[in-house]
């Protein structure tokens, strides 16, 4: 009965999933002892939200009111406050301005002092529509901080020999410092062996055996190029002043372009990381761990509100599309985190389109800038920043 449920949700008793289901037949307590349950750190916040709904109110307000006020994870900079509502939105897109800004202050630099302009070479074969819009992106990039910048299009039936021949003239020349292979290729070309014939000194993408293994590995010579976009979401992360040392992360995803790299990239900065994966066992009990989330799964909208942890910073990195009929394109795309109700939840989280996208291409141009100072005999600008 309502004074019984009412007992063991405020002793710890009644699990959350009891206390949901006991709501639906009809509130039990008031709103009032909802708020001080779950202000006082005994109600979880999806748990209250839950509840809150249950009478038919707007979660809105009070769900933020009672996220924010849960103990913070020491060190941990909070990016929002109660009366906003919501989390704070990690900017990419201004985040990504500002890197670019550094990026053409030193690239400047280096024209006047040693006469070398940075040079970026990117290969496209076929005529995807994705592929030729994100090439023309890295082309504005590129000219935006005053890049060299030479382009190798290719139709469809290109051989792979062409391909190898292309990769050794752009290898052989002084004025490129990074070489791109936009992907997928047609599956008539090996993409490792096209990969793997760029020169490791003009690796821009940063996903040669060498950087990766330099990456890997502590101490020894650091790696020429890191991967774009998980160096992007560590660089979302020390622009905001989030404190990455002695947090418990997870990361969703184990892939070699994201989920991986940025797993060794975090654990590097001294955070505890936990990767997640399609065979994880209770996936939300691991998430709501975690003090920073990395979500690179490539499942929309996978993660819940109630897979996080109060106040967590939520890192989104997944580019997903799902139906909208009000859209003239009939869709909209998404990431792999419910952002309108994580976002009541989390302490800060990044957008999808806005957040990690606008960051891999300003990485990638850093990347440049630094193959560049390798080849004038220059020290790296480092991503890690002491803490």
């Amino acid at each position: 009965d309502k004074a019984t449920a009412w007992s063991a949700l405020r002793s710890g008793t009644l699990p959350a999933s009891s206390a949901l289901s006991q709501a639906s037949a009809g509130p039990f307590m008031k709103l009032s002892a909802v708020r001080r349950l779950a202000l006082a750190g005994s109600l979880s916040a999806s748990v209250a939200l839950g509840l809150q709904l249950q009478h038919g109110r707007d979660a809105r307000p009070f769900g933020a009111s009672v996220a924010f006020a849960q103990p913070r994870a020491a060190g941990v900079a909070m990016l929002a406050s109660p009366a906003e509502g919501r989390a704070r939105l990690i900017d990419g897109k201004a985040i990504a301005a500002a890197v670019r800004r550094d990026i053409k202050a030193s690239s400047d630099e280096l024209k006047a002092a040693h006469g070398t302009t940075p040079g970026l070479a990117v290969v496209l074969v076929g005529n995807r529509t994705d592929s030729a819009t994100y090439v023309r992106m890295k082309k504005k990039a590129a000219a935006e901080v005053g890049f060299y910048s030479v382009d190798r299009n290719f139709d469809e039936t290109v051989t792979q020999e062409q391909l190898l021949a292309t990769v050794e003239e752009l290898n052989a020349d002084p004025r490129i410092h990074g070489i791109l292979v936009q992907l997928p290729l047609p599956r008539h070309i090996d993409e490792a062996a096209v990969l793997e014939s760029i020169a490791v000194a003009k690796d821009v993408d940063g996903f040669s055996a060498e950087n990766i293994g330099r990456m890997c590995l502590r101490g020894g010579e650091p790696p020429l190029a890191l991967p774009c976009t998980p160096a992007g979401c560590v660089e979302l992360l020390q622009r905001s002043e989030i404190q990455v040392a002695g947090k418990e992360v997870v990361v969703l995803g184990r892939s070699n372009i994201v989920g991986m790299p940025v797993a060794h990239l975090l654990q590097s900065m001294d955070a505890t990381v936990t990767v997640c994966h399609s065979r994880t066992a209770d996936l939300p009990a691991q998430v709501r761990r975690a003090d920073i989330v990395v979500a690179a799964i490539g499942r929309a909208e996978l993660v819940k509100a109630d897979w996080i942890k109060p106040g967590a910073v939520v890192i989104d990195v997944g580019v997903n599309s799902k139906p909208a009929p009000e859209d003239k394109r009939g869709y909209k795309l998404c990431g792999d985190v419910d952002f309108d109700q994580v976002s009541l939840v989390a302490g800060a989280i990044t957008p999808v389109p806005g957040g990690v996208g606008p960051m891999t291409i300003a990485m990638l141009l850093k990347n440049t800038l630094n193959l560049t100072r390798h080849s004038l005999g220059l020290p790296r600008i480092p991503l890690r920043r002491q803490q």
